[in-house]
């Protein structure tokens, strides 16, 4: 069946500015961390991706690593672009990223000039794409200067393989410092990924404060928490959840007995507010307008729908974000 658009698909989402930048991103983002991968169902995650258009989501978020095995979710994204939205190219931002280990030997992960050229060069032939619209240094590199990661960037945006360029899991200090070396180069950054949920609450340390300074808008990854900040560990672990298998990504420890006393407590709120907990834990790290996107992943179109379902109650009151300040203390 050929895909066609839903018409209505800008009147569902709400779209924010990206620093001082002249481009806008959907409140909520799908990433292509999970569920994506090669070991995945297609089919669904065809589903998902036109789900999420419909809904007004432009913004698909992918890393040169994404999988597993690693690369196939651009490749995965790639073929779901050439079936369904070679005509839609223009109305979708997509990212990816690279800094993590990818391939063997001494130029398969970090900063250098070498592994960023040759990640995105690899990245654009999965994804069937000429350029990108943002490409992210996934991670600081300890050993290789901030200069020369930073030439990279800027020399990549000049060759048209990306648009803009962003930052991800960088400090404060360490935003400050290539942000200040990209103004100088002209390519400014658009915008920073830092983890950022109730439960996670680090980017409230300085980083926030110096992405307003500097101009630079933020998407914050796991919003949700790993899932924990959603109504499926309520009653403890289910069996089909993440935290009952091998997962690598939520550990059975993590679900403490505090930690869940929090999550029901936060939950009896969402429920007054009229809300699902994660669409209420989406609200709140959109609150205030510090966040431009908050950035979900999922493993069914109904996931979708929850988050941007959140985007119908935004608002919280002086009581509330005391009430959840408490619980969260």
């Amino acid at each position: 069946m050929v895909y066609s658009a839903d018409s209505q698909r800008y009147d569902m989402m709400t779209y924010h500015r990206s620093g001082e930048s002249g481009l806008k991103l959907p409140a909520i983002s799908l990433g292509l961390w999970h569920n994506f991968g090669g070991i995945d169902t297609f089919e669904n995650g065809r589903a998902m991706i036109a789900r999420a258009f419909d809904l007004g989501i432009t913004h698909f978020d992918l890393a040169n690593n994404y999988g597993p095995p690693p690369g196939s979710a651009e490749t995965t994204f790639g073929n779901i672009l050439k079936a369904d939205f070679a005509a839609y190219r223009d109305e979708m931002i997509i990212s990816t990223k690279a800094g993590y280990y990818m391939w063997p030997g001494p130029y398969g992960e970090w900063g250098s000039k070498k592994n960023l050229v040759s990640s995105l060069d690899q990245s654009l032939k999965r994804l069937g794409l000429d350029y990108v619209d943002i490409y992210y240094h996934h991670r600081p590199d300890p050993d290789t200067p901030l200069e020369e990661t930073m030439s990279a960037l800027d020399l990549i945006v000049r060759q048209g393989k990306a648009l803009y360029v962003g930052l991800s899991n960088y400090s404060p200090e360490q935003t400050k410092e290539a942000s200040r070396i990209l103004k100088r180069l002209g390519t400014p950054c658009l915008i920073h990924q830092p983890q950022y949920s109730m439960l996670t609450r680090r980017p409230e340390n300085g980083l926030l404060d110096v992405l307003e300074e500097e101009g630079i808008g933020s998407i914050a990854f796991s919003p949700l928490h790993k899932g924990i900040l959603t109504d499926r560990y309520l009653n403890g672990i289910a069996p089909d959840s993440r935290a009952a298998g091998p997962s690598v990504f939520l550990r059975p420890e993590e679900l403490t007995e505090q930690t869940l006393g929090k999550v029901r407590l936060l939950n009896e709120l969402a429920a007054e507010r009229g809300q699902k907990l994660s669409q209420m834990a989406l609200a709140w790290v959109l609150r205030g307008g510090r966040v431009t996107s908050a950035l979900i992943g999922a493993s069914k179109v109904g996931q979708i729908e929850d988050a941007v379902g959140a985007l119908r109650q935004p608002n919280f009151s002086i009581e509330e974000l005391a009430r959840i300040d408490e619980i969260l203390k």
